[in-house]
């Protein structure tokens, strides 16, 4: 038996798409790979060279993908495939891959490629997914005190968003002369044009067909455009994904897709999709933004970033993506942004600290509810020390939460007005501490401490170690069970906000001060629901559940006979984050307050639904809780 063949098939058959291969394929496989040394600092490949009859794959060290500019864009590790471009077979490479340390890779040819992989459906189409969306989920664990990764389940969703194709292709008809087709190209700074007939497209010419065509003297620039032109052309629907139309230029071995109306030859053109178009808009996705912020190295190239991902989240909300997954998509690049500012502060100290700590987004942050660029709300949790140490540990703690706040002031998170940050000696404590706060706002539940509740119990880790935010979860938990009254109370307050309609249907609106006659959307709608949901989950002794439309489809589960009622809260939440948010992309701000006569009248009817689902749920708590002794 061919022993080295043996151990690069057991290799092999732990990635994919080699995991989905019967193992004989696979052992023959690896009977023809090539195993290659490269030293670190070695091109594997240059951009711009021509593109090679094989693949590679890491089986040891890391491999670099660089742009021209020599600008990090990728890394791959063990398992990880690049070089894929082989799918395509001509053309020239895109990006450059140098090798980061010493390495070992399995190159494998093109031919090995169709035989054994392209020919079965589902590795292929694993095969086309890993180059369309230029990613390989990673399923490392991370140590505890790493920052955490929320971005696995969303970043692949993001490529099944709607591509972006422009919308005014160049024309011509097919009698048009090659020179006159290739000026108008030059005049419009294109790089194809388009042969239409009755609006309908029969042609494609591209800037390799004047190099390869005209450049070499094969043909003559007065001929007409039909001797040169690729035909029939493929054709695509408007609502193209960006990985649909990656695997379809892979498939087809082309660079421009031609959109039509209902995606047929036979309709009219409306668009043109180019591979740069695809390169463009992944640079500028959710997968593409969390990947600069790991490479950058600097406060003000996270601020930079920070405002491309409001365009994002512009862009997004145009194409009315689900509002649960743009939530998702913007919580996690804010995460990064915070992650990566706690990196640069610690890299600026003098000393490293003390003991491990967790820094906590809270509230709407906690929550994974804010959109729009608000104020920070965080908080700060150390490991407990000796009474001793623990005013230098707190000193320390908040000198460093004082340089966090202010790095993210920089990228564009706003001081939280009410000084609910880290940098606040209130909410920058040790694990014990944190447990004396929580237990006495829960055996003292009057009004300012269930305030406090309802913003600290709402916490996310964003950076640190996870067992300190367990430990908090515990106290919790345990402070309720023990102090059962507090749960009624927690039920007073979510009763605070009725449904905001008056006796004659009409919206209550702010009777003064600055917002005088509008609606405040937040208070009124959305806290309502918030609290409810956080309510019935912490009766549950529900932990991990901290997000508002998680919290809801959890009770779905856990409480089948009041489905309908957590359906509506659900779906109600739903449509006014999603209202509130392209209320404050509309008017420059945070969406809280509403101009209601600027609204249509189906805008306000659809408002006045979400409000049913707030008098359901709240006549439920009222009679779960027996509160109308409370009230």
């Amino acid at each position: 038996m061919n022993t080295i063949a043996q151990r690069i098939a057991d290799f092999l058959k732990n990635h994919p798409p080699f995991n989905i291969l019967d193992f004989q394929d696979v052992l023959a496989i690896s009977k023809r790979i090539d195993v290659l040394y490269v030293e670190p600092k070695t091109f594997v490949f240059n951009i711009n060279e021509p593109i090679a009859n094989a693949f590679y794959v890491v089986k040891e060290g890391g491999i670099g993908l660089y742009r021209t500019n020599n600008q990090l864009v990728d890394q791959c590790d063990e398992g990880d495939i690049f070089g894929l471009r082989a799918l395509m077979r001509d053309g020239l490479y895109k990006l450059s891959a140098q090798a980061l340390e010493e390495c070992v890779l399995y190159r494998i040819s093109s031919d090995i490629l169709e035989k054994y992989i392209t020919s079965n459906s589902e590795a292929n189409r694993v095969l086309l997914k890993m180059f369309a969306s230029n990613t390989l989920i990673s399923t490392k664990e991370t140590w505890d005190t790493t920052p955490k990764d929320a971005l696995t389940p969303i970043l692949d969703f993001t490529e099944e968003q709607s591509a972006n194709f422009s919308k005014n292709p160049i024309q011509c008809i097919e009698t048009t002369s090659i020179q006159k087709a290739a000026k108008l190209m030059t005049l419009h700074r294109v790089g194809s044009i388009i042969i239409t007939e009755n609006k309908k497209p029969i042609g494609i010419i591209t800037d390799k067909d004047l190099r390869s065509k005209i450049a070499t003297g094969e043909t003559k620039i007065t001929e007409s455009v039909k001797i040169i032109m690729s035909s029939p052309v493929k054709t695509f629907p408007e609502n193209i994904s960006i990985s649909e139309a990656q695997i379809a230029m892979l498939t087809y071995k082309i660079t421009h897709l031609c959109i039509t109306k209902d995606g047929s030859p036979n309709s009219e053109l409306t668009g043109i999709l180019s591979e740069h178009d695809i390169v463009v808009i992944r640079e500028n996705n959710a997968s593409g933004l969390v990947k600069e912020i790991k490479r950058t190295n600097s406060i003000e190239q996270l601020a930079s970033i920070k405002l491309r991902s409001e365009k994002l989240l512009e862009r997004y909300m145009q194409q009315k993506l689900p509002i649960s997954f743009i939530a998702k998509i913007i919580s996690a690049i804010n995460t990064a942004l915070t992650d990566q500012a706690i990196t640069f502060v610690l890299q600026t100290l003098e000393s490293t600290p003390p003991v491990t700590f967790s820094w906590l987004a809270i509230g709407s942050q906690g929550r994974h509810e804010q959109l729009l660029r608000t104020d920070q709300d965080n908080c700060l949790v150390f490991e407990n020390v000796a009474a001793k140490d623990y005013q230098a540990t707190q000193i320390y703690f908040l000198n460093f939460a004082q340089k966090v706040n202010d790095a993210l002031h920089t990228i564009g998170f706003e001081y939280c007005p009410a000084n609910m940050m880290a940098n606040n000696p209130k909410w920058c404590l040790s694990v014990s501490e944190w447990q004396k706060q929580f237990t006495n706002w829960i055996s003292t539940p009057d009004p300012d401490n269930l305030m406090l509740c309802t913003i600290f119990f709402d916490f996310d880790l964003v950076y640190g170690n996870e067992k300190l935010v367990n430990e908090l979860t515990e106290i919790i938990f345990k402070a309720i069970k023990s102090h059962d009254i507090f749960l009624n109370h927690l039920g007073v307050n979510a009763l605070k906000n009725p449904p905001p309609l008056s006796f004659f249907r009409n919206f209550l609106v702010e009777n003064s001060g600055e917002h005088q006659d509008q609606f405040d959307i937040k208070a009124r709608a959305m806290m309502p629901l918030v609290d409810a949901a956080r309510l019935l989950i912490l009766s549950k002794n529900e932990a991990g559940f901290n997000n508002t439309i998680a919290r809801y489809e959890r009770l779905i589960t856990l409480e089948p006979q009041n489905k309908d009622v957590y359906d509506a809260c659900l779906n109600s939440f739903k449509d006014l984050l999603f209202f509130r948010t392209q209320q404050g992309l509309t008017n420059n701000d945070s969406g809280r307050f509403i101009n209601l006569q600027a609204l249509s009248k189906a805008d306000r009817l659809d408002l006045k639904q979400t409000f049913r689902a707030v008098k359901a749920v709240q006549e439920l708590i009222q009679t779960r809780y027996q509160l109308a002794q409370f009230l």
